[in-house]
Parts: C-alpha cells; sequence; structure tokens
C-alpha cells in the first residue's frame, strides 16, 4: 500500500499495536459508563495494600468520582499528584492515590480507540492513553493527505463540546497525520495554539 494513502484507521491500528509492544494493555471501552468501570478496577488494582484487599463500595466510589469531578485544568494536575482520604464503613479512613509516583513503572499503562463521549455532542476519540485508569493523553489522527491542522481543530472542538468528568484530566494531547505529529499540554482552547 502506497504509504501517502494509509487512512486514519490503519494509522491508528499501527499506533496501537506499537504501544502494545512497549507495555500497554489494550481494552476495549466504548463509553463513559465502562470507562469508569475500568478506572475502578485499576483505582483497587493500585490501592490493593490500603484497601486490604477489598472492593472500592459504589458509595464511596461515586465519592471519589465527585471529588474528581471539580476544579480547574490545573487543579486536576494537582489532584493526581495527591491523595484522596475516604472513610470506610466501619473501618478507619483510607487515603487513595491516583499514580504511583515513586515507582512510576508500577502503575497500569493502557490504551483505548474509539471511546464516544456524550456532552453538548456526541464525539468518538481516536486514541486515549489512560494511567491507572485515568485518561492522560489523548491522540487525535488524521489520513496522512489531510491537514495536520484538522486535528487539533477537531480537538479545540471536543474541548467545547465533550470532554467531561474523567477526560478532563488529560494532560497532554497528541496530533498526527503520520507524516508530522506536535503535542501540547492541556489548556483552555482559546489559548491554545500551534
Amino acid at each position: 500500500m502506497d504509504v501517502d494513502v494509509e487512512s486514519e484507521a490503519m494509522l491508528e491500528e499501527k499506533f496501537i499495536e506499537q504501544l502494545k509492544g512497549m507495555g500497554y494493555e489494550f481494552i476495549k471501552i466504548k463509553n463513559e459508563e465502562e470507562l469508569n468501570a475500568n478506572f475502578k478496577i485499576q483505582l483497587e488494582k493500585i490501592n490493593k495494600k490500603e484497601l486490604n484487599g477489598t472492593s472500592i463500595t459504589d458509595e464511596e466510589f461515586d465519592r471519589i468520582l465527585t471529588y474528581l469531578d471539580s476544579g480547574s485544568i490545573f487543579d486536576r494536575a494537582d489532584k493526581l499528584r495527591d491523595e484522596y482520604t475516604i472513610k470506610r464503613d466501619g473501618e478507619m479512613s483510607v487515603s487513595i492515590k491516583f499514580l504511583n509516583q515513586k515507582d512510576w513503572c508500577k502503575n497500569i499503562f493502557q490504551v483505548s480507540n474509539q471511546i464516544t463521549m456524550v456532552g453538548s455532542h456526541t464525539n468518538r476519540y481516536d486514541v486515549t492513553l489512560l494511567i491507572n485508569g485515568l485518561p492522560l493523553v489523548q491522540v487525535e489522527l488524521k489520513r496522512r493527505s489531510m491537514d495536520i491542522k484538522q486535528a487539533f481543530n477537531q480537538v479545540k472542538r471536543y474541548m467545547k463540546t465533550s470532554y467531561d468528568r474523567l477526560f478532563k484530566y488529560i494532560q497532554i494531547f497528541v496530533i498526527s497525520n503520520g507524516n508530522e505529529t506536535k503535542y501540547f499540554a492541556n489548556g483552555r482552547p482559546s489559548k491554545l495554539k500551534i
């Protein structure tokens, strides 16, 4: 196949295969409900010792999501490094961490694609990199013949119309058409430029 006509889907597939080769686990996540369910599973895994091997209850998880669903982009970046204390039923308080900063390689690295989120519009995101179940890197791809600016404009539109809840934790955006690749930190859509 002529590499100049490589489709977006082919770029996406190659990129995911490359990430899997680097140790990322591929996980199929279709929507926000499945994203939250995966996040809960990963949170329990990385906090297994603190939780004494017990599951996070639905009520506890709702409190964690409520805690995470507040603040600016910058506040959320701070929350990633913090711990959240939950009072367990009939037990002492437990501090839940979101990232393992001391032993970063003990974090759980996953990749998913085509997650559909519903905001003021319904959007499907190309490739999402998750750490401990949190979507922290978003990759938007375009076929090789398209201008990379289209992927950039798409990210800005997603920021306004559907990046919500856990997707507000995205730290880095990557845009690529296979020939040209750029990345940028999350910020206010009106301030972003490439």
